[in-house]
């Protein structure tokens, strides 16, 4: 009897060492997560193949794009509460909120309530700013789009733009940088890019800006002329969008380029805001979004499609330049959906390369070469043995499919990206940079 009592409390005293010993591993490791700057990009609408893609075209199928050469690479589950595809507005949400959410969802709507993982009930970026933190929003589209609109806004209804506009100029965020100027004027006014206003309330958020002490820059000179010491920054680069998303076909008829001349690429706002974030000396959370992957996806323009995500390209190599410089710097990509559900279509006979490719593929998928339909096949850059290959680009659908995506981690705390994660889990690792706080996971199988 004295040997059984023994032995069970060596036992107990086994087990209480193993919790002890447990406990204190758990919160030595969340301890140690290093907090310091954030910088999301959000490519939107590109999936795997679109990346290889632009990969295959741009530098060539044996080199390295900037996304290729991120640190950390993990699956990406884009499904939603009510939705196997999810969307821009949701699926912004989901990145700001880190909770799931139904497809109709543009941020914490009195009129739909999203509760933060965090438990305070605000987007992660606001948070940020509660906390003293410097903010900056950048997007190629419209200053209402969701993959940087819902970080600082929210409405029952993603077309409320009076609305939506109104919360982003009065969020206080440092630097913001898009397009969208005819949603910050009223009706009857001509805007600095020739289009009347389209506010509905009267209201003129161009002076009201002045007033909250924005610097405003209206091209590319102009941002790049911009002082480092600025203290709050507003870039309104076009009418609408920086780009013009419609199909190869309606640009040309219309005599319109794929990108407006005078706007900056995201590249180049991203580079002057980084600078003036650095000059400000202190930690900082900015979010960007090149939106044409997403629109020439959706108008199925395989040309704009390619050149925007080489532009987002572009924009994550200048975060990873600043992370040189400051390592104490994450850098996270990830979209939300694919758009068009893009695929790369092989062109290898010597005699089709200076033919026109078909209108479809066998099966009936709409086929684009480098001008669109009934035009020649891509160039793609040299490979390793100096070869251009051919292609076409075929397309699934006009809308956001889930397709595969694929997020990528750089610099500081980029272990945290595992190979498998759900889309609540960008927000984690974000909170966990900027609070040094790993939230619990939607999906612990995941972990």
């Amino acid at each position: 009897m004295k040997h059984n009592k023994s032995r069970l409390t060596k036992s107990l005293m086994a087990i209480a060492i193993m919790m002890t010993i447990s406990i204190n591993y758990c919160t030595a490791n969340a301890d140690d997560i290093k907090t310091g700057n954030v910088i999301f990009i959000h490519p939107d609408g590109s999936g795997p193949s679109l990346w290889a893609a632009m990969r295959i075209y741009n530098y060539g199928p044996d080199n390295l794009t900037n996304w290729d050469r991120m640190e950390k690479m993990g699956l990406y589950r884009s499904h939603i509460l009510n939705s196997t595809n999810s969307g821009s507005h949701p699926g912004a949400t989901i990145h700001a909120y880190g909770v799931k959410v139904d497809y109709d969802t543009y941020g914490n709507a009195p009129e739909k309530p999203v509760g933060s993982l965090s438990g305070k009930n605000i987007s992660i970026m606001m948070e940020a700013k509660e906390a003293g933190m410097a903010t900056a929003i950048i997007n190629s589209g419209h200053i209402c789009e969701p993959g940087t609109g819902v970080f600082v806004a929210s409405s029952a209804n993603r077309n409320w733009r009076d609305l939506i506009t109104i919360q982003i100029m009065e969020s206080g965020v440092d630097i913001i940088f898009a397009g969208g100027e005819k949603y910050l004027l009223p009706k009857g006014v001509i805007g600095h890019h020739g289009k009347d206003g389209k506010r509905k309330d009267g209201k003129n958020l161009i002076k009201q800006a002045e007033q909250l002490g924005y610097t405003i820059v209206y091209n590319r000179d102009e941002l790049l002329a911009l002082p480092s010491d600025v203290d709050k920054a507003l870039g309104v680069f076009a009418s609408k969008h920086t780009f013009n998303d419609k199909s190869e076909e309606k640009l040309k008829q219309a005599n319109l380029p794929l990108y407006n001349q005078s706007a900056p690429t995201l590249a180049e706002m991203t580079e002057t805001a980084l600078r003036i974030l650095e000059y400000k000396n202190r930690q900082f959370f900015m979010v960007v979004e090149e939106e044409g992957s997403d629109n020439f996806g959706n108008s199925n323009n395989a040309e704009g499609i390619l050149e925007s995500i080489k532009r987002a390209d572009d924009a994550i190599g200048v975060a990873m330049n600043y992370i040189q410089r400051d390592p104490n710097t994450l850098l996270l990509t990830a979209a939300d959906s694919d758009a068009g559900g893009i695929q790369v279509y092989s062109v290898r006979k010597p005699d089709d390369f200076d033919k026109p490719l078909p209108d479809t593929t066998k099966n009936g998928g709409p086929l684009d070469g480098r001008h669109g339909k009934n035009s020649l096949p891509f160039i793609a850059a040299p490979d390793k043995h100096g070869t251009r290959l051919r292609f076409g680009i075929v397309w699934a659908c006009y809308n956001d499919v889930a397709g595969a995506i694929i997020a990528r981690a750089h610099g500081l705390n980029s272990d945290l990206l595992k190979n498998n994660l759900d889309n609540t889990d960008i927000y984690r690792i974000m909170y966990a940079t900027l609070f040094g706080k790993m939230l619990p996971a939607y999906n612990p199988l995941l972990e």
